[in-house]
């Protein structure tokens, strides 16, 4: 039987085994085709009270396991991310909308995710602590408990892997709430995964639902952490709720990302970074270049050379051949990119390249000239679309992209002494030299800041010890000690 065949979780929930959801089924849908994929189980705030009680249950016991037994179901993980990729990869094309090449990155990274984790049970574990008095004195690092992940649909897996393999490596539990819209790529196989890796039951729950999921994988009471990733909007109702109900929240919201492009650059491998950077999975990521930052001496040959990128990346159903993109997640997204392109031409911007769709598939678009103002500019777009501004000194430039209220990524191509200059006066969580803004790895600290985030917050050994573990301070004496009382 494959890892991903129906039966085993058609119109079910992951909740100490599959069973159905309260809520009932729901169709995952291919956006390319509209076309129902297979139906999934609907949680209720019912089944995430329940499996929130089990989870503390079962975190228990999980966090006395050996170091050695926790990280070989990591690694047993991340060895079966790579026996289905290809499976997975099928899911994460159909239910997403990605290209083959963009499915491959998340299984691969998938894997990965579980590698590194795999290694945190062994990574020391506190301090040894100076002291005035007659004892011993530790900070030692203790697992949170109970970890509720929110994950969303433009990178279902590796945004949903990289909060849940290092939680449950360090000791923890997991709730995972993935997208309504990716919930078998992003929810259903990574309750398989760790399934099949020999997780003791209960530890971890697969709960897709509405937004009454998600605020009750927030306001659980056995919650102790919380790992969001999705929109400004959403985070910051996620926060709210977070700090209401006294909980630490890791918030990886949107971008609003610029690619400076300096004087000198090779104009030609410039157009191909901020192409890869705009329309890579059709814009749909929180790292898309959604600002293109030129220096004068360059805008009109970089406009006409990202334009003619643009017109020749052929669009359509990743399933049906080689494309460079392919659909918009839904219909709402579709009217609202288009929205933001028609009204940035209505108030004065060139339309270069794209501006129209056929069904779901929106060509890559390329405005230039665009005022500093409009919401093609100032507004994570969240869709294959390229805004470019003109600048003339490095100072501001350095302006245009400080003024916004995202700081997510930040690239810039060009004199690498220039750029370092530049880097340090930047308001961002990753800035990227000779890179465009896309760019994650396993072992990197991952997060932004303003709008962005609240901080690196995931992605390697120290950031995620610090995410999903407590400091407890333990002190230890010869023999008990005396008081004036």
């Amino acid at each position: 039987m494959s890892l991903l065949d129906t039966s085993t979780w058609d119109g079910r929930i992951f909740l100490d085994g599959w069973r159905a959801g309260r809520g009932g089924t729901a169709d995952a849908l291919e956006p390319a085709t509209g076309h129902a994929l297979g139906s999934y189980g609907v949680a209720t705030a019912e089944d995430v009270a329940e499996a929130a009680e089990k989870a503390a249950t079962a975190q228990r016991a999980w966090s006395a396991t050996s170091p050695e037994d926790r990280a070989a179901v990591l690694r047993r993980a991340g060895d079966l991310w790579h026996e289905h990729a290809e499976e997975v990869e099928d899911w994460i094309m159909r239910e997403s909308g990605a290209i083959k090449p963009k499915a491959q990155l998340e299984t691969h990274i998938a894997a990965n995710e579980c590698y590194e984790a795999a290694a945190l049970p062994t990574h020391p574990a506190g301090q040894v602590l100076a002291t005035n008095d007659d004892r011993w004195s530790f900070a030692r690092r203790k697992p949170v408990g109970v970890v509720s992940v929110i994950a969303p649909f433009n990178f279902p897996l590796i945004l949903s892997i990289r909060a849940v393999a290092p939680a449950l490596a360090l000791g923890n539990a997991v709730l995972l709430k993935p997208d309504p819209r990716t919930a078998v790529c992003g929810g259903v196989a990574l309750a398989r995964v760790f399934e099949e890796a020999g997780l003791p039951s209960g530890l971890f729950a697969m709960l897709p639902g509405a937004a009454d999921v998600g605020a009750a994988v927030v306001e659980a009471p056995q919650v102790q952490v919380v790992a969001f990733t999705g929109s400004t909007a959403a985070g910051r109702a996620v926060g709210e709720s977070a700090a209401r109900n006294l909980k630490r929240v890791h918030l990886e919201l949107g971008g609003n990302n610029a690619l400076v492009v300096l004087p000198g650059a090779e104009v030609a491998k410039a157009a191909s970074a901020g192409a890869f950077a705009s329309f890579l999975h059709q814009g749909q990521i929180c790292m898309t270049t959604g600002r293109h930052v030129v220096h004068e001496s360059l805008y009109e040959e970089y406009v006409a050379a990202l334009a003619e990128k643009a017109a020749n990346l052929p669009v359509g159903d990743p399933t049906s051949g080689t494309v460079a993109l392919g659909p918009i997640i839904d219909e709402k997204q579709l009217k609202r990119i288009d929205g933001i392109v028609q009204d940035a031409v209505m108030h004065g911007a060139r339309l270069a390249a794209g501006g129209s769709n056929d069904g779901p598939f929106y060509q890559p678009t390329v405005l230039a000239d665009v005022a500093t103002d409009n919401p093609a500019w100032t507004q994570e777009i969240f869709g294959p679309v390229a805004p470019v501004v003109a600048y003339s000194t490095i100072d501001e430039a350095v302006a245009l992209v400080n003024d916004n209220e995202y700081g997510l990524s930040v690239g810039i191509l060009g004199e690498v002494g220039t750029a370092m200059r530049m880097a340090d006066r930047l308001e961002s969580g990753k800035v990227h030299i000779n890179e465009q803004t896309v760019m994650d790895e396993a072992n990197a600290p991952f997060g932004g800041v303003k709008a962005s985030g609240n901080g690196s917050r995931i992605g390697g050994a120290e950031a995620n010890i610090d995410a999903f573990t407590e400091v407890q301070w333990l002190t230890v004496r010869p023999e008990i000690a005396d008081y004036p009382y």
